[in-house]
């Protein structure tokens, strides 16, 4: 049996993957991830083909605004989706679709009688519960929730307006725009694994049956392996650190984030590690150490509090592991998780990445690393998120899906 994972867009929204295909090959299935170049290393490290997506996952410089971001989100998925049918060329026998894949790969299923299941990473879905992940944590009321999550979701399918068309003459298939075909799947109550933690997101009771939370996929990494020797050195050399990175965010503001982020450190007092990311974080010093990529499962545990930009992947891995966090969102779903984090009572309110300085990072690690409520809080959604088993879940769905 051949599965093929379809996913595109930053680190975070590829890593996850790879823990679930590494769970799904060992299960006995032939797994491929596809998605765009830049993480081929990722997949073959995890043991799965890899199926080339086409696109630059990065933005072009200067984007600002939303109408901006629209015309290049739109510009990246015009570019995948020109290139997406390529990679069934292999042979697929279940299609697992992300967020960002799914109003592709449904045209996909619909020539090829390929069955598909959905792989989300964030809650699209609108409820009343509360709103529109990419809108923020503010509740507007039941009602409200719900019709602005409606509205996002004809936003979203503005973005899909020139490739679906052109995808589905390629197939030699009847036209229907992304709003006619999304409207089919929720009707056929097309099922969706979500995969994160109810910890954060109770799974909404005004959702149709076929939608489902069953936790986090977490990135693949070899469990033998152990941090690098001057991480360790580090580790050992005093109290523990604080993590301090931005991921794929803020590419170019590395000397700004440095600073700000070497004086709130110094200022309340703690130790830290930058990771350097996009932006480009970078400081060396006997308090102060600069990192690269490192898996979080083992690092984050070690750790005092983590400096985040509130990134779906990286909330999830500091809640994990039980340790506070200050979060620091910049764009699209990141305000969302900032405000999960903080109602949960892990992290106090965000810091807008626009408002940041030096004295308020620090006034907030302050209060994170010296008040053990936030500790407390992290630890207890570290144990609810213990007893999930997002793999399990959606090995189930797949034999159910799929038999055997």
């Amino acid at each position: 049996m051949r599965i093929m994972i379809a996913t595109a867009g930053s680190r975070g929204d590829v890593a996850p993957y790879t823990g679930l295909g590494a769970e799904l090959r060992r299960a006995g299935y032939d797994v491929s991830l596809a998605t765009t170049d830049a993480y081929a290393p990722l997949v073959r490290a995890a043991g799965l083909g890899f199926r080339r997506l086409p696109a630059d996952t990065h933005a072009p410089a200067g984007v600002r605004g939303k109408r901006e971001l629209m015309r290049a989100a739109a510009g990246f998925i015009t570019e995948l989706g020109e290139g997406f049918a390529d990679a069934m060329d292999g042979g697929t026998d279940l299609l697992l679709l992300s967020t960002t894949t799914a109003p592709l790969g449904w045209h996909l299923a619909e020539a090829t009688g390929t069955p598909t299941l959905g792989v989300y990473l964030q809650p699209t879905t609108p409820t009343g519960d509360f709103p529109p992940a990419v809108t923020g944590a503010r509740s507007l009321g039941r009602f409200a929730n719900h019709a602005t999550g409606r509205f996002a979701l004809r936003m979203a399918d503005r973005v899909y307006e020139q490739a679906v068309p052109a995808l589905r003459r390629r197939l030699q298939l009847p036209p229907a725009t992304p709003t006619e075909t999304r409207r089919r799947q929720e009707q056929a109550n097309w099922p969706v694994l979500h995969g994160f933690s109810t910890a954060l997101v109770p799974r909404p009771a005004d959702w149709r049956s076929g939608l489902k939370v069953v936790g986090n996929w977490w990135p693949h990494h070899d469990l033998t392996s152990q941090l690098p020797t001057e991480i360790e050195d580090f580790l050992r050399a005093g109290a523990r650190p604080v993590f301090v990175g931005f991921g794929s965010m803020a590419a170019g503001e590395g000397e700004r984030l440095s600073d700000i982020a070497v004086r709130a450190l110094r200022r309340a007092g703690l130790r830290g590690i930058l990771q350097a990311g996009r932006a480009g974080l970078a400081y060396e010093a006997d308090d102060m150490l600069t990192v690269g990529e490192v898996p979080h499962a083992q690092l984050f545990p070690r750790l005092a509090a983590v400096v985040h930009h509130a990134g779906a992947g990286t909330a999830a891995a500091a809640l994990r592991a039980g340790v506070p966090a200050v979060t620091v969102p910049v764009t699209a779903d990141q305000p969302f998780w900032a405000g999960r984090l903080a109602a949960v009572g892990a992290a106090p309110a965000p810091i807008p990445f626009s408002s940041l300085t030096a004295e308020r990072l620090a006034d907030a690690l302050d209060l994170v690393v010296k008040r053990q409520t936030y500790t407390r809080a992290a630890a207890d959604a570290a144990r609810h998120m213990a007893t999930e088993d997002a793999p399990g879940q959606t090995l189930k769905a797949v034999k159910e899906l799929i038999g055997g």
